[in-house]
């Protein structure tokens, strides 16, 4: 239903030097952790396949990204290491009682559709997220950003958390520097706005560093 129609909002394209810098910067470090994560990252893909037989260690979801310079939607396929069994979308409707978060998202701490042990660790440390340096990479993510939502999810968004979608969404961001599934939607809306009005390459920097010290105390994260 998002196929272009108009989101109301309009990219921010403006700051052309720190966007062409940020861009560099992204494909550099991308490529780089992308080349040096190659092997540990087909030792974990054996693992999962280990851990959950017959399904594949990669899975993608569609996501919806900055909008288009017409205000229209952009969708992609953002990829994770699978971390949940391979029916896990379709379980989603007889979860949705337990639901523990607000607003458009969902969130439920022992997640029955969580793959045991390797599936719950990965996820505490968001290791399941790394495959999203390939969409950095191919310039449908940043870095640094608001998280991109489910296609589901904008479509309960009232007009101040559209403007999420001005940017490129990010890997990490405000939110995983902060308080992560702790935090509520209006919560993670107030951290992204804030980011996008107030980011720098020195923001940027610190909350590159705040993500990874998430991802390696993993709290917040379920």
């Amino acid at each position: 239903m998002l196929y272009g129609a108009d989101s109301g909002v309009q990219p921010l394209l403006d700051r052309h030097a720190y966007r062409t810098v940020k861009r560099i910067i992204d494909i550099v470090a991308s490529g780089a952790v992308i080349v040096v994560l190659l092997v540990p990252s087909v030792v974990l893909s054996a693992a999962i396949c280990i851990a959950s037989p017959g399904a594949g260690p990669l899975y993608s979801q569609l996501r919806v990204g900055r909008v288009r310079r017409d205000g229209t939607f952009y969708l992609f396929r953002m990829w994770k290491f699978r971390s949940m069994v391979p029916h896990a979308d379709k379980l989603l409707d007889e979860l949705k009682d337990l639901n523990e978060a607000d607003g458009p998202m969902f969130k439920i701490k022992d997640d029955p559709r969580v793959i045991p042990g390797i599936g719950k660790f990965i996820r505490r440390h968001s290791i399941d997220e790394l495959p999203q340096l390939l969409n950095v990479f191919a310039g449908q993510m940043s870095l640094i950003g608001p998280r991109p939502a489910l296609p589901s999810e904008v479509m309960q968004y009232d007009g101040r958390a559209m403007r999420r979608l001005a940017v490129k969404p990010g890997c990490g961001g405000a939110w995983q520097a902060g308080e992560r599934s702790d935090s509520t939607f209006e919560g993670m809306v107030d951290a992204d706005l804030d980011y996008i009005e107030t980011s720098s390459f020195r923001h940027d920097l610190a909350l590159v560093f705040g993500t990874l010290r998430s991802m390696l105390d993993g709290k917040g994260a379920y």
